[in-house]
């Protein structure tokens, strides 16, 4: 049956709201009502239109103008800028420009001929089907219940019995100029029709009054999840469990060794970012009798298969004899026999003019008895990939239990995929950013160098996880980074450095949240000072725990992971100047650092094999944002230097030879371009950021 829905759909219009909006204000209110739902539409899936009476710019006259959701938008987040809006009587003229399904993709050149008002947002593929209806308000929608009827082997069959003629149905056809046509047939032969399902693809709805439109297409969802309801509610769920579930941390452990092996054979071009899916929808559907038989079928919808790929890859594991280094074993062969079969794909429906083979590795991969990984560019578009995935489940669920469930045909599935105007798209989009698709664990994360080097990694693209003991200080830095760079890009974990169990785990939330490790800060600290005959056991054992074996413990799990992925990495050291410059009062201190630098000089030996780089960042007094300058260190170093906390810095500035304050921010600087490109072929390396510090200049 389909997946239990916590509620009914929930009728969420306010005519007291409403009343005060505009007909394109009122289209914007319907849009991201309804994708605020993910059982009515999925992120990024179907759109929305209405046709207002505006005045024209240029004549003063009123014309009809056609609002629809613009290229690439998303229903529940789009703002007002995000519809196109074009002229409806240029749209009506382009028919007599129209030479035939054979030459339709052209019509999409004439689309930017017909905007209204210099609007820049690009109108998408589905212009025509929303202009052609001759109705003021159409919904297209991607709802998995009416999906799951779409893509049903009698679908026409199961239309009529739900809906009766309330709601028609049009066999599968490409979206475009031809589609939006048909449409504008079915409307003229049907005209008490108030919607229709396409084939293995979604529903339209339409009607003259927004709130109606609204209502109507709640309906008819909330209709065929009734249907389901009841005609499925003793039916088993693909066929049956044959597999049980381990505990949610078994399921946890076996990803954690998975993903970071699946990363490393899927990232070519560039490092691929992951997402673990365990919920109980995906659980059903990997643990039953069918899922691999429909699974081979592939997905149906071209949303889903746009951003899943037409079918997954089914990783061989036995959760009831659960042995991860034999599926880790098979797991190079099992990628290898995909990349082929993609490519044969490929090859057999590839047309003369077709974008060249993109990447043949899967996106999703489904493991019995542990859950879905989904692997692309970056977090968001692995995280999406696993919603339309758990879609595209649901839809299966739905059509195989009340009939028999078909995939898209894989020609017209490859003539989605290397859609000559999809591929135009992809080729608008900007290039990636300097570190986009790469992972970063920052120890001391919650302090000033960490918070921003954290930020100067997102700035460039990458996925950060910061790691810190003060729980507080903590989430209130990843809170500031999430809302600044979004929350995928921004997780937390409380570690302690000196605790090997603590960062094992550490590393295991790493590896499910994002796939691995390509960037290590090791930046977690403390300060004493004491004179020697006053340092205590307890506070040089302190100082070597974090300082140096924290670091060593830090730097020995990313060294795992990073073998495993087989794909290099870099690891800074955020050491101290301290480590090459003896100071006054903390021997405990700068042993502590003196150690931390000698580790990385090691460590870049080990890895450079691997390409693994180690190199160094040698602060000097940054006192601004610095928690070890916020206690003791702060009053024990103004007393070692006789002055008092307010003339600290001044007296750092001074002794330095460029007689400049040293910042959060220019430590990150340092800490970007040793995990760059730029700096790809440096290991081994020291870079001082103190302003100039003669007795610390590397020898």
């Amino acid at each position: 049956m389909l997946e239990p829905a916590p509620a009914r759909l929930e009728n969420k219009w306010d005519d007291a709201r409403a009343e005060r909006m505009s007909e394109s204000e009122k289209l914007l209110y319907r849009s991201n009502l309804l994708g605020s739902d993910k059982r009515i539409t999925n992120y990024g899936g179907g759109n929305t239109s209405a046709k207002v009476r505006e005045r024209d710019p240029l004549t003063g006259e009123t014309v009809e103008v056609l609002w629809v959701k613009g290229s690439g938008g998303d229903v529940g987040s789009i703002r007002m800028d995000g519809f196109a809006t074009l002229y409806m009587d240029k749209l009506n003229a382009l028919k007599g420009l129209y030479r035939g399904p054979a030459h339709e993709d052209e019509m999409v050149g004439y689309l930017p001929h017909c905007t209204f008002a210099l609007n820049p947002r690009a109108a998408s593929i589905d212009t025509p089907l929303h202009a052609y209806v001759p109705k003021k308000h159409v919904d297209h929608m991607h709802p998995d219940a009416i999906i799951a009827i779409a893509a049903a082997s009698d679908s026409r069959a199961l239309t009529a019995q739900i809906f009766g003629d309330r709601i028609g149905w049009l066999p599968w056809k490409r979206p475009g100029y031809e589609l939006g046509l048909w449409l504008e047939e079915f409307c003229a032969d049907n005209p008490d029709a108030q919607g229709v399902v396409l084939e293995s693809h979604g529903l339209f709805t339409w009607h003259d009054d927004a709130r109606a439109c609204y209502d109507l297409t709640l309906d008819v969802i909330q209709t065929a999840m009734d249907w389901f309801a009841e005609k499925t509610a003793d039916t088993p769920a693909f066929g049956g469990a044959v597999h049980q579930s381990p505990a949610p941390d078994d399921r946890r452990a076996t990803a954690a060794r998975l993903m970071p092996a699946i990363r490393g054979m899927v990232s070519g071009s560039q490092n691929m970012v992951g997402h673990f899916d365990d919920s109980d929808a995906v659980l059903e559907f990997v643990n039953a009798r069918d899922m691999a038989d429909l699974a081979a079928l592939g997905t149906s919808c071209p949303d889903h298969f746009l951003r899943t790929k037409i079918r997954p890859l089914v990783v061989d594991f036995d959760p009831a004899n659960p042995d991860v280094d034999a599926t880790l074993d098979g797991l190079p062969a099992a990628v290898a026999a995909y990349r082929e079969d993609y490519a044969a794909y490929y090859e057999r429906c590839k047309h003369d003019n077709s974008p060249p083979l993109r990447d043949p590795n899967a996106v999703v991969y489904l493991v019995p008895g542990v859950g879905m990984i989904t692997f692309a560019k970056d977090k968001a578009t692995a995280r999406i990939s696993a919603e339309f995935y758990v879609n595209a489940i649901n839809v299966m669920r739905g059509a195989s239990a009340v009939s028999q469930y078909r995939g898209l045909p894989e020609q017209e599935a490859f003539d989605i995929e290397y859609w000559l105007l999809e591929e135009a798209k992809l080729q608008r989009m900007p290039a990636p950013k300097s570190l986009a698709g790469r992972v970063a664990l920052i120890t001391g994360g919650a302090g000033g160098i960490g918070t921003a080097t954290a930020e100067r990694y997102l700035r460039e693209g990458a996925c950060v996880m910061l790691a810190d003991i003060d729980r507080p200080a903590l989430g209130a830095a990843a809170d500031r980074l999430a809302d600044a760079f979004g929350r995928d890009v921004v997780r937390q974990v409380i570690m302690d450095v000196t605790d090997e169990g603590a960062v094992a785990a550490a590393y295991r939330d790493l590896s499910i949240e994002y796939g691995g490790i390509d960037i290590l800060v090791s930046n977690a600290g403390i300060a004493s000072s004491a004179p020697i005959e006053d340092t205590t056991l307890d506070l040089w054992n302190r100082n070597m725990d974090i300082l140096s074996t924290g670091y060593f413990l830090v730097s020995r799990a990313a060294f795992r992971v990073m073998r495993v992925q087989d794909i290099g990495g870099a690891i800074v050291f955020v050491a101290s100047k301290n480590g090459l410059a003896a100071s006054p009062n903390a021997a405990a201190y700068c042993t502590a650092k003196a150690a931390e630098i000698h580790l990385a000089r090691c460590l870049a030996l080990e890895g450079a094999g691997a390409g693994i780089r180690v190199n160094v960042v040698n602060p000097d007094a940054v006192l601004r944002g610095s928690k070890i300058w916020s206690g003791d260190w702060l009053d024990q170093r103004a007393d070692t230097y006789k002055t008092d906390k307010e003339g600290l810095e001044e007296m750092y500035r001074e002794r330095s030879l460029l007689k400049r304050s040293v910042f959060p921010e220019d430590i990150a600087e340092a800490a970007y371009f040793l995990v760059s490109d730029a700096s790809s072929k440096s290991t081994g390396n020291i870079i001082n950021v103190d302003a100039g510090n003669v007795q610390s200049f590397p020898r």
